[in-house]
């Protein structure tokens, strides 16, 4: 079976590579003519042509699928869009933390002792996603906010339900607090994030760990899941076509939550349900506007904001989920994420 589909992930990496490249006018020509307007946004042509060209993958859609058949549509389309030389790094080590959990420690060119730290949750349902699906934008981020980042590889459902990938990234966060100086970071500037499932989980640590010493310096929550009890109002505007699904997420849901709606509404799965968010770290929220997951997050900015958590709160509203890793395939996810960059530097250096 992977035989037979490595020719069409040859080709589709090869078109993905060059459409990337091409002025917006000929990116719009090539992805219909017409642009893509949902909610007053426009999408960015080079996401309305990337997200045909991943069509070229002829796979079964997602959410319809065995669970290691979309790991491995995961993984493939993580490489589609990630660049074909890794940015370099100075250091890269993989780290062993617990029974269940180990990491990736990247140390970017020019990032002296005792640095900042970002502690990072890869997106994927809690079901897909690992530490090489993430590695771009880890890389990424290492280089463009000047940090070290720890990129954590938590346990996954549905071997692993809830709340495993919570108490891993608990055993984490101690971890990169405990083993501060080995890791050459400082331990009061430590920051938690990640992307989608991801965020969900770095926004889950900041809260239970709220009142740690020194508790998270930061919070960096990238497109997160907020509230897996209710579908918001983004839900219908997005629900097929832009990268995340609804039936994806349904998907998802059941694997990671295993039918429970109690667990749906325990706040270490739904950080919005939290009865109180006062004391949680400074947060950056980072949304993308054709995504479903987009109001649920931004009303996670807003709990944040209106308990004196200071918010900052992008909404890129061209882009669609899952635009941190394709730094490699477009001119606009570049931009985003330089600008993400920055405020977590700023963040961490204000720690």
């Amino acid at each position: 079976m992977r035989r037979e589909r490595e020719p069409k992930l040859i080709a589709a990496r090869g078109v993905v590579k060059v459409l990337a490249s091409l002025p917006a006018p000929v990116q719009l020509l090539l992805a219909g003519g017409r642009p893509t307007r949902v909610d007053g946004q426009i999408l960015e042509p080079e996401v309305q042509l990337l997200l045909r060209a991943l069509d070229l993958l002829d796979e079964d859609p997602p959410g319809s699928q065995a669970v290691e058949a979309a790991r491995r549509s995961t993984r493939e389309r993580a490489a589609l869009v990630a660049p074909a030389t890794p940015l370099p790094m100075s250091g890269v080590e993989n780290i062993h933390i617990g029974p269940h959990t180990r990491g990736r420690l990247y140390v970017a060119p020019g990032v002296r002792e005792p640095s900042p730290l970002l502690l990072y949750f890869h997106g994927g349902g809690f079901v897909c996603g690992d530490l090489d699906t993430h590695d771009s934008v880890c890389r990424f981020l290492a280089r463009e906010a000047a940090v070290r980042v720890l990129s954590i590889d938590y346990r996954l459902a549905p071997e692993h339900p809830f709340p495993a990938p919570i108490e891993d990234g608990l055993e984490a966060f101690r971890f990169a607090v405990a083993e501060a100086e080995d890791l050459g970071v400082d331990a009061a500037r430590i920051a938690v994030g990640g992307d989608s499932a991801g965020g969900t989980l770095a926004a889950a640590v900041a809260q239970l760990t709220r009142d740690a010493e020194p508790p998270p310096a930061f919070q960096l929550l990238v497109y997160p899941v907020t509230d897996w009890s209710r579908k918001s109002g983004s839900y219908r505007l997005f629900r097929h076509g832009f990268s995340l699904t609804e039936l994806e997420m349904d998907w998802y849901r059941e694997r990671f939550l295993q039918g429970d709606g109690e667990a749906a509404r325990d706040p270490r799965a739904s950080p919005l349900l939290a009865d109180d968010l006062r004391g949680v770290a400074p947060a950056c929220v980072v949304v993308a506007g054709f995504d479903l997951l987009r109001d649920e997050a931004t009303a996670y900015a807003r709990r944040l904001g209106e308990a004196g958590v200071p918010t900052t709160l992008r909404v890129y509203w061209g882009l669609v989920h899952g635009f941190a890793n394709a730094t490699a395939v477009g001119r606009s996810p570049v931009a985003a994420m330089r600008e993400v960059a920055a405020i977590l530097r700023r963040g961490l250096a204000d720690a």
